[in-house]
């Protein structure tokens, strides 16, 4: 048996803006063209990660992602809503950046 070409994944999260994202498909090779084509069908971005997309596959459906997974998720998350031109309430995205101090805490301290 040729290894050669792993089984292409994907999985779809669903994110409601209250509760952690939840995992709504997921598919291998014919299903996972299928849950892709759906995605480009209703234009809903696609983020392109085999580890990640490994890790969410071991996820039954309806479960929400681990906690931490949260912060790589809501990157995600955020970034696609940039596509889509939506932006969090209060959120100017012409305004000017404004700076901020910010200070790394190592384990040193």
């Amino acid at each position: 048996m040729n290894n050669a070409n792993p089984p292409r994944q994907a999985i779809a999260l669903k994110y409601d803006g209250q509760q952690a994202p939840t995992l709504t498909a997921k598919g291998d090779d014919a299903l996972a063209e299928a849950i892709l084509k759906l995605a480009r069908e209703n234009e809903v971005p696609i983020y392109e990660n085999a580890e990640l997309v490994k890790l969410l596959a071991r996820m039954e459906l309806g479960d929400s992602i681990p906690e931490e997974l949260y912060r790589t998720i809501a990157e995600i998350i955020a970034f696609a809503w940039t596509l889509k031109g939506k932006f969090p309430a209060g959120y100017d995205p012409h305004a000017e950046p404004v700076e901020r101090d910010v200070t790394e805490r190592g384990d040193d301290y």
